[in-house]
């Protein structure tokens, strides 16, 4: 099935991804497949035309779903960026270096990279500059500029801007940058997540106080100093404690923020670098705008989804099943398909290229998980349904890492890889025998290999599948989505499992039995299915958990203990709110949401 289903997936695909040169446009989705293709097996030493049919063959019946820039970029004549995800070097605390990283974001936004920014290097507001002798305002007032700056790169066409901007929990102004967005269109080109450390969590359970410091470099005064563990800074430095806060109210702040407007976010920055795979070269305090890719000062990762609907055999029947044998193809033809991407990409910066091509990092994930587990028969959020789910990842990521194995022993291991290492690394050592013995002895071409991005868009294309793990939102409901002018375009949507189901039963109407919504799942189901899924995930997963406008509070509250309890990377909570509105309306209803709040939050 090479047709669109829905009116939205032609939609999609005429704004986004169909490539015109002139007065010539691409006749069908399938010939821009056929050019991604190409353009992606050109890079090949051997067998291009071989490799084009394999690219081809998973591409075909959305299958394999690349990134957004991928579709959009590969085999143009644009001076684009195939990739989706790039963090920003670190910022310089001077107006020279804010400056800088400030013109870098634009260049690589404006290439269609969506970007992290990590603010915990620019001093805190109202400290005294050394030199100048002014007053420092804070890196929420710079936030602002590059706020302004994502606004008019892309003030009109169908994309959205996207940025991630992160601040240490031990920052002092990490309370002014909880509450950055309280106010309606405030800073609405930015996700903010916090960065919560270990220490932090500890202090907040043993109800401590919680030192507010920066380095030392800074001041001119003598004061308190502690060693600390600092962005931008390989080993722990001196910094001055600028005031004391308990630990809980701080925390408070923090969850109370993202139960009345849906930020900030947590980063469990910690975990993120213990469970790094080249936490022996590399000190991450930023990821790209979704969460799922944690990356360094000017790391860059480029993604593609499985689609997990076309992988189940006999929907709907007591012989429901995953095809194994083809969903395991299918995922180390698309790693050497994102492998491939890395050679044949620009790169808006010198030293993107050289952190792409030095680490070979990729992002294999997956889509449809919602809608394929309907078709299995199972609810989401069982626990069928978490083991079921756990199989499907773990077959896709070994099954990666057995794939650049073996491109390493045809094309070489990435740049930056030291055996040794490497294989101390936790995620590495709890992969099977035979893939740590295959590293040891032949290498392994990609540092990373999988993560779970939100995939709204690419989704849409695929017929409305549910986005990456997101439970599905409902069965029929309304989105506006922008046209290539600018302005907001209606359509009533039915998800694709639930319009099989009404086809295979003939029925106009209805849902099967393990039909549930987002909203009707407990918190503790979304974050168990992450949690089922994370341990087969080497970068990270992008997962809103949905809240009832109802949900009391001191509830609420304990969503975030869970997940830093079940081992999670980070969390994202969204509870229908008067600054954001809702995320999607039923049918008729208007969607009130900022971009940043909606399924398809990746850069398209």
């Amino acid at each position: 099935m090479n047709e669109f289903v829905a009116d939205i997936s032609r939609h999609v695909w005429e704004t986004k991804y169909r490539y015109a040169e002139g007065d010539e446009a691409e006749p069908s989705i399938a010939a821009s497949w056929r050019r991604v293709a190409r353009a992606l097996a050109a890079v090949e030493p051997a067998g291009q035309e071989g490799w084009e049919q394999s690219f081809f063959d998973i591409l075909c019946d959305f299958k394999f779903l690349p990134g957004g820039r991928i579709l959009a970029g590969a085999g143009t004549c644009r001076h684009v960026t195939l990739f989706n995800c790039f963090v920003m070097g670190t910022i310089e605390d001077s107006m020279q270096g804010i400056f800088r990283t400030l013109q870098e974001s634009a260049l690589t936004m404006q290439q269609g990279g969506g970007i992290g920014i990590d603010f915990s290097t620019l001093r805190p507001r109202g400290t005294r500059a050394k030199t100048a002798g002014n007053i420092a305002s804070g890196p929420v007032s710079f936030m602002h500029i590059w706020d302004a700056m994502c606004g008019t790169i892309l003030s009109t066409g169908a994309r959205r801007g996207a940025m991630m901007a992160t601040l240490r929990c031990d920052h002092p102004d990490i309370e002014e940058f909880v509450a950055a967005k309280r106010q309606p269109g405030v800073l609405r080109h930015f996700n903010l997540s916090v960065l919560a450390t270990d220490a932090f969590i500890t202090a907040v359970r043993n109800d401590s106080e919680w030192p507010l410091v920066f380095p030392s470099h800074a001041f001119d005064a003598e004061g308190e100093v502690v060693q600390r563990e600092w962005s931008g800074s390989a080993e722990p430095v001196p910094c001055r404690i600028v005031r004391r806060i308990p630990a809980r109210v701080l925390w408070e702040q923090i969850l109370r923020a993202a139960y009345e407007y849906a930020e900030p976010g947590i980063l469990f920055i910690d975990r993120i670098n213990q469970a790094n795979n080249l936490r022996y070269r590399e000190r991450i305090s930023a990821t790209n705008p979704c969460g799922e890719i944690p990356l360094p000062p000017y790391g860059a990762c480029n993604l593609g989804s499985l689609n997990l609907t076309r992988f189940v055999l006999s929907p709907f029947t007591p012989e429901a099943r995953i095809d194994n044998d083809r969903l395991s193809d299918t995922a180390m033809s698309a790693v050497r398909m994102l492998d491939n991407v890395i050679d044949a990409s620009r790169f808006p910066l010198t030293q993107q290229a050289e952190m792409a091509r030095g680490t070979r990092r990729i992002g294999l994930g997956i889509t449809g998980l919602a809608d394929a587990l309907v078709m299995l028969g199972l609810r989401y959020g069982s626990e069928r349904s978490l083991k079921v789910a756990s199989d499907i990842m773990r077959l896709i990521c070994h099954s990666a890492y057995r794939a650049s194995i073996a491109l390493a022993r045809e094309k070489g291991s990435f740049p930056h890889f030291q055996a040794e290492p490497y294989l101390q690394s936790p995620f590495i050592r709890r992969l099977p025998d035979d893939i740590q013995s295959g590293i040891a002895k032949y290498g392994i071409r990609n540092s990373h290999l999988i993560a779970i991005a939100p995939t709204g868009t690419i989704s849409l294309l695929a017929g409305n599948v549910s986005s990456g793990i997101e439970p599905i939102y409902n069965d029929s409901y309304t989105r506006k989505v922008l046209a290539e002018d600018g302005i907001q375009k209606e359509f009533t949507l039915t998800d694709y499992a639930i319009g099989l189901w009404r086809s295979l039963a003939r029925a106009p109407a209805g849902r099967p039995s393990q039909f549930v919504t987002a909203t009707e799942l407990p918190p503790r189901a979304h974050l168990e299915m992450q949690a089922a899924l994370q341990p087969f995930v080497d970068n990270s997963i992008s997962k809103t958990i949905n809240i009832p406008v109802s949900y009391p509070f001191d509830e609420f509250k304990q969503i975030y203990d869970v997940a830093y309890d079940l081992n999670l990377k980070g969390c994202t909570a969204f509870r229908p709110n008067p600054v954001t509105g809702a995320v999607l309306g039923e049918e008729k209803v208007e969607l009130k949401a900022p971009h940043c709040c909606v399924p398809e939050r990746e850069a398209d």
